[in-house]
């Protein structure tokens, strides 16, 4: 029982990050379930992809019917990602560990800061503004092909580093086109889902792996429980406080993998 009621507690904690900020759930559930419950890596992930996948799509429900999820941005940009992930699985490949994550850590880091310094400015980004009206219907192709841009580089970034898109596309859906950040992680969640979804299938029959499933069903549970409730929390946080909590979060994971990679490298 001891370590279903851990995956209980880790996987509330996990889905309270993943509803609340609209990321945070495979970066850290993988270690979780390595760290914590004793999987191996491969496991681990798969877990993390059904725990995660399944999580975001329940708990983007209440975002929806609050008008907070933008369907036609998160659909190109999970499919686009997908293709950009190949692409960037392919190039890691290629590049030493350290080298990998101590670039990570960089890149969170600077994340981290134009969140902060997002937090700091007195009014709204101005982002790219709407990309398709409907009265009357409008379609603005220089807006459409920035957002193809946009996805491919999430894509591109989140195969690449093999981290989950929310952490990347929170801050890109703020910083560039100008989202609330609750609109932010509404849409995240969708986009999390479409690529795990997509992962899952690229796995299906291929690794040979052996769930427990009384783990995943556990660990799912509480997840969708804490997603649900972290969507609550964010109804009532500003959204200053948001974007803080998601920058401080960010920031935290860049330091640990610094202090972990940059040794390393060294």
């Amino acid at each position: 029982m001891a370590p279903l009621l851990l995956a209980a507690a880790v996987g509330l904690a996990i889905g309270l990050t993943l509803g609340a900020l609209g990321g945070g759930g495979s970066i850290l559930a993988v270690p979780a379930l390595v760290l914590l419950l004793g999987q191996d890596a491969t496991a681990a992930t798969t877990t993390s992809l059904l725990v995660v996948g399944i999580s975001s799509l329940v708990g983007m429900v209440p975002h929806a019917r609050a008008g907070r999820v933008r369907v036609a941005q998160a659909l190109v940009i999970g499919a686009l990602g997908t293709l950009g992930s190949f692409v960037g699985s392919r190039l890691s490949s290629a590049v030493d560990d350290a080298v990998l994550m101590t670039a990570f850590a960089a890149l969170m880091a600077v994340v981290a800061v134009l969140m902060l310094r997002r937090t700091e400015s007195d009014g709204p980004v101005r982002g790219l503004g709407p990309i398709v009206t409907r009265r009357p219907f409008t379609i603005s192709w220089p807006r459409v092909g920035a957002l193809l841009v946009l996805a491919s580089v999430i894509g591109l970034l989140t195969g690449f580093f093999g981290v989950g898109g929310g952490f990347l596309v929170v801050p890109a859906l703020v910083l560039v086109l100008g989202f609330d950040m609750r609109v932010a992680v509404g849409t995240s969640l969708l986009v999390i889902a479409v690529n795990s979804a997509t992962a899952l299938a690229s796995r299906a029959g291929g690794t040979g792996v052996e769930l427990d499933w009384a783990l995943v069903l556990t660990f799912t549970g509480m997840t969708v429980l804490g997603t649900l409730a972290g969507g609550r929390v964010a109804d009532r946080l500003p959204t200053q406080r948001l974007n803080q909590a998601f920058a401080g979060l960010v920031l935290v994971v860049a330091l640990v993998t610094a202090a972990t990679s940059v040794p390393d490298l060294l």
